[in-house]
């Protein structure tokens, strides 16, 4: 007797082709950095891990909890700032 099973397979080449997509856009960023989306239309900044000590970023990233929770679409991290707000921050994070 042969059981089928569409929806595990249909599952698993989901996650397979999520995985492909997420190690393509992994492939652009440097060692030691991580990529961040921004702002209304999702602009993507590559920067560094450091930045995840500072407690500036710190806030941003518990704001982002807040507002999207830890369930993001394909891994993506996104912040709930516009884009001049963000470069605002990392400027003051690299002037402290």
């Amino acid at each position: 007797m042969r059981i089928h099973l569409p929806r595990i397979t249909d599952a698993k080449q989901a996650l397979q082709q999520s995985l492909k997509i997420s190690k393509a856009m992994a492939s652009d960023v440097p060692k030691g950095h991580f990529a961040i989306y921004v702002g209304e239309y999702r602009k993507r900044f590559v920067i560094p891990v450091s930045y995840l000590n500072h407690s500036l970023f710190q806030d941003l990233l518990h704001e982002a909890e807040e507002e999207y929770g830890f369930d993001q679409p394909m891994g993506r991290l996104r912040v709930p700032c516009s884009e001049d707000a963000f470069i605002t921050l990392i400027s003051h994070m690299n002037g402290s």
